[in-house]
């Protein structure tokens, strides 16, 4: 069970925080502010901390920067009513994973939070597996039962990246700044070609495919069966 720490100054909220996430099975832990969760933390291992932003004392920025500085790397979400571009651009600069805006909705707020996990998971482990295949980062592989594919560095780095987001729709300019910089001279036509290529690698293999949104882009689908 993941324990997920709440940091929110408000108690009608983080008693609904807390029981929202009792009702997906996580195991929540409520701080009143920060100093209070930074006292928690030296007790307690957490996964994830959700955290409101303007709290007395040690605020959301405040707390985020000092476990960064600390070298915690657990998912930071930051819940808050500063939804103008600024605050969330100071809430990345100091740490923050995701950024979610005052009224929180329930059911984004607990798929936020899996998503977090999920990738957290995946950048400790610099592996992805799903089924019977296993897609290794430091080595560039992609495995199934007993047979071992090495990629391109360019093909590894975008199937990764869709497959680390299943069902996630990636525009090809997304696909472009991400796996070949924003500085590139190649064009998006690039990303329709080593598509074709995973495709024609993969074509066989039931696990997943790669699907084309008409007019919008690329998403993987896995199939779990």
């Amino acid at each position: 069970m993941f324990n997920i720490l709440v940091v929110e100054d408000d108690r009608n909220t983080r008693k609904l925080m807390e029981a929202v996430l009792l009702q997906e099975h996580f195991n929540p832990i409520t701080a009143q502010n920060g100093q209070h969760a930074l006292d928690i933390l030296e007790e307690q291992h957490v996964d994830l901390m959700i955290t409101d932003i303007m709290m007395p004392g040690v605020d959301g920025y405040s707390l985020t920067s000092q476990l960064r500085d600390a070298g915690y790397d657990f998912p930071i979400l930051m819940v808050t009513a500063k939804e103008a571009i600024k605050d969330k651009r100071k809430g990345f600069i100091v740490g923050t994973d995701d950024y979610m805006i005052k009224p929180v909705d329930e059911e984004e707020m607990i798929l936020r939070v899996k998503a977090l996990l999920r990738r957290a998971k995946i950048v400790n482990e610099h592996k992805l597996t799903f089924g019977n295949v296993t897609l290794h980062y430091d080595s560039l592989t992609v495995s199934r039962g007993q047979s071992r594919t090495t990629l391109p560095q360019k093909e590894f780095y975008l199937l990764y990246k869709l497959l680390s987001y299943p069902g996630t729709i990636f525009t090809r300019l997304q696909l472009m700044e991400e796996i070949w910089g924003v500085d590139t001279q190649s064009d998006d036509h690039t990303v329709s070609v080593h598509i074709g290529r995973l495709r024609e690698r993969f074509y066989d293999w039931p696990e997943f495919e790669i699907v084309t949104i008409r007019g919008l882009g690329y998403k993987a689908v896995i199939n779990e069966e």
